[in-house]
């Protein structure tokens, strides 16, 4: 069975930022975006990457409805989308970079991948030629990511080196 993913706006902006969102259409097997998070990556500048993307029709967004169990967590509107849907379809993966929204869906039985993860699936699938390179990239448009994580991700996942900048 392929993978099915439940996209965050994080990871579709950032990848947007440096040319890479169609790593989270080519990636799984089916992506969708939940409305609230369309309705915040919208609410963006004109000329953002991720907004164009959107409005280009390159992801299909979903509705759904806040899951009380998740609304209990106290997250982002797009956050408790993400999770809610996931949640709500059996099989399907939560992409969120947050904390508190990763540990939610952790602890509710949601499978979540990060940008990060992201990127190395790409490396091993052949989709990118160097997974430190995007996210050196992803680092110099401004996504918070740890040296130390990003290290160890890209040793194990594809036996790239990290040299932080």
């Amino acid at each position: 069975m392929s993978a099915r993913w439940v996209l965050n706006a994080s990871p579709v902006i950032a990848l947007a930022r440096v040319g890479y969102e169609r790593l989270l259409v080519e990636l799984p097997g089916e992506a969708v975006i939940p409305q609230a998070v369309a309705t915040e990556i919208i609410a963006g500048p004109p000329s953002d990457p991720a907004r164009r993307a959107l409005q280009r029709g390159q992801f299909e967004i979903m509705e759904t409805a806040l899951l009380p169990a998740v609304l209990a967590w106290d997250l982002g509107k797009g956050e408790s989308s993400v999770i809610s849907l996931a949640l709500s379809q059996p099989g399907w993966t939560a992409i969120l970079d947050d904390r508190a929204a990763r540990k939610c869906a952790k602890s509710l039985g949601v499978p979540v991948k990060g940008t990060i993860a992201v990127v190395i699936l790409a490396r091993q699938r052949g989709l990118i030629t160097s997974a430190a390179q995007v996210l050196h990239a992803l680092q110099a448009a401004g996504l918070r990511l740890d040296n130390g994580v990003i290290r160890a991700a890209l040793q194990q996942g594809t036996g790239e080196d990290w040299e932080a900048e």
